[in-house]
């Protein structure tokens, strides 16, 4: 199957058999010239800062930069892809060249989902897409039936964790072609994967962001984001930028869906917003299969979330859940640091709350900030709501990068991930935890000079005054063996302790394929209750038209009773009968009305 290809109001487009429409925003310039292939042609002005040239003759392949009037030359900031890195030469892409050899995949229904958090450049030794390829039929295997890719816009230098991109349209030159993340989601989908891609909307990287000097109306001065400064969403050609890339990433790449990077702090005063406009554009766009969208919100909302009559969703699919991961985290290690003051008092007691009714913070004033967070959320199905014990951000974040078994240690961490799995909520791995991988996952950016001097102080000034994470002990960013050391070591799949890890995370999914998803097509919302809590223990049930689910959990080092929970045990570990042991897990199923 022919790839199919969006039309972008940025550009180079093909508009016809070698023919090559470029179009550019920069009201910041009087002038602009296309050197393209070592050939210098003047633009055309259209008016309201927009320049237009059209060029025949044009091959795949063939370089391109704008020339500013001071002779400055720039890469397209549509750029569909880059020779190098992202201050060099744009390339022409013909993105109806590609040939699917999956074309007719047709998706996996939402509560399927178990995702596999994957960042490229550390997943695999060449960290490649093609080199990710080789790994699909051991995820498939395992049990995932979605891999996430975090961002592969391309950012400055060859390394970096993909928040700081800066052109939103060019998948990173250093791991591979458009063709070869094609050839990566083709692949996948072969194997019955689903690909999503996070991207970010928020803001632009420091390095190789041009739209400043075309075009400064592009950015609110006054409007501030903790990144830099807020994107004016409320500009007609600043928003057809921002709103036309989920778009073309779904339609071109063949992608399942998007997730979206901090959305809160994506502010926008125009009369519909424009996450609301990019999720209905992309619900009526494209209908043939389906197309799964998430969120990651500080606020705890639920506005973009809505279920319609039947079960179908008009906006956004599903929310990550930083409440269920912070409120295990204090709950499994007792750190109450920085944002885990808000999850200090009687972890167990949030965590219950979490599970049964999706948020801990429900319109309470949050410790750390003194004010109110999050609104009612037991009315959301379960699957509404992404769960996470480790994720890029929450094992990255951390001065030394440590995994959640390095903190908490191998018999709670195995609680925990048994608690995640088999949980009607949906759950995400970050890569390596199936098999207890214990390398860190650090800070790494490429950048160089004052730049890299000022993200080396910044990282080491985050941490001080942490216990045991002194600034001169912080990981330098943009040295190379912090980017190597983030690595996974795939010969730990082959050790008895990764044969181990790998037997329960394979065991664990297959539990939940069987007895779980089953029970979430139908699951509507306030289906969650919480039995019971003591410290280190908790036990809920979910009562759902299919089922009765029930969960009792303890990583406290003294066995606690254990109440009274129906139906058929699906899942004990180590052992249970009238005491939960320390470090165990219980799962019960009770047949529902429905049945």
């Amino acid at each position: 199957m022919e790839s199919k290809s969006f039309f972008k109001s940025w550009g180079a487009e093909y508009v016809a058999d070698g023919a090559v429409r470029f179009r550019l925003w920069a009201p910041g310039q009087d002038r602009v010239t296309l050197r393209l292939a070592g050939e210098d042609a003047q633009m055309s002005p259209l008016g309201d800062g927009w320049f237009e040239r059209l060029a025949t003759g044009v091959s795949p392949g063939a370089e391109y930069h704008f020339v500013l009037a001071d002779g400055t030359a720039v890469p397209d900031p549509a750029s569909r892809a880059q020779k190098a890195d992202v201050n060099g030469p744009s390339l022409i892409i013909d993105p109806r060249r590609y040939g699917w050899r999956n074309g007719e995949w047709r998706g996996r229904p939402w509560e399927e989902t178990v995702v596999y958090e994957m960042h490229i450049g550390t997943f695999t030794p060449e960290g490649t897409f093609r080199a990710a390829m080789e790994k699909l039929p051991y995820l498939a295997e395992l049990g995932i039936t979605m891999i996430e890719v975090l961002p592969v816009s391309q950012f400055g230098g060859n390394r970096g964790w993909g928040y700081d991109g800066v052109l939103l349209y060019a998948p990173h030159s250093a791991y591979g072609a458009p063709e070869d993340f094609k050839a990566f989601i083709d692949a996948a989908h072969g194997h019955g994967l689903s690909v999503v891609l996070d991207i970010v909307l928020n803001h632009f990287g420091p390095e190789g962001n041009y739209l400043p000097l075309l075009a400064p109306d592009f950015f609110h001065k006054e409007r501030m984001t903790p990144w830099g400064a807020g994107i004016a969403y409320d500009v007609d050609a600043a928003r057809r930028y921002i709103v036309e890339a989920p778009l073309y990433w779904l339609v071109e790449f063949n992608l399942d869906g998007l997730r979206f990077d901090a959305i809160d702090q994506i502010e926008d005063t125009s009369p519909k917003h424009v996450l609301i406009e990019i999720a209905e554009r992309i619900r009526a766009g494209i209908t043939h299969r389906p197309i799964h969208l998430t969120t990651e919100d500080s606020r705890n909302v639920i506005f973009l979330h809505p279920r319609s009559e039947d079960g179908s969703v008009p906006l956004f699919t599903g929310e990550w859940n930083d409440d269920f991961h912070n409120a295990v985290h204090v709950f499994a290690t007792g750190e109450a640091h920085a944002y885990y003051r808000d999850f200090a008092n009687a972890p167990e007691k949030l965590v219950a709350r979490v599970l049964a009714e999706g948020f801990a913070y429900q319109g309470e004033i949050s410790p750390q900030t003194g004010k109110k967070r999050g609104v009612k959320s037991a009315g959301q199905p379960p699957a509404a709501f992404v769960d996470f014990i480790q994720n890029h951000d929450q094992v990255g974040n951390r001065a030394r990068g440590e995994r959640l078994m390095e903190l908490a240690g191998v018999d709670r961490t195995k609680v925990l991930l048994a608690a995640l799995l088999l949980s009607p909520h949906i759950p995400l791995l970050f890569m390596g935890e199936e098999y207890g991988e214990s390398n860190p996952f650090l800070f790494f950016t490429d950048f160089h000079g004052s730049l890299a001097k000022a993200v080396r102080e910044g990282r080491a000034k985050e941490f001080e005054g942490h216990a045991g994470h002194e600034g001169e002990s912080v990981p330098d960013p943009n040295a190379r063996k912090t980017f190597e050391m983030s690595k996974l070591d795939w010969k730990k799949t082959d050790g008895r302790d990764g044969k181990d890890w790998l037997a329960l995370t394979r065991e664990l999914l297959a539990l939940r394929r069987q007895y779980v998803v089953p029970l979430l097509a139908t699951a509507g919302g306030n289906a969650g209750r919480v039995v019971k809590t003591e410290q280190g223990f908790l036990a809920v049930t979910w009562t759902f038209p299919k089922g009765i689910l029930s969960m009792a959990l303890n990583i406290s080092e003294t066995p606690q009773p254990l109440p009274l929970l129906p139906g058929e045990t699906i899942f004990v570990w180590p052992n249970a009968a009238k005491e939960l042991p320390q470090h165990a897990i219980i799962v019960r199923l009770a047949p529902g009305a429905a049945s």
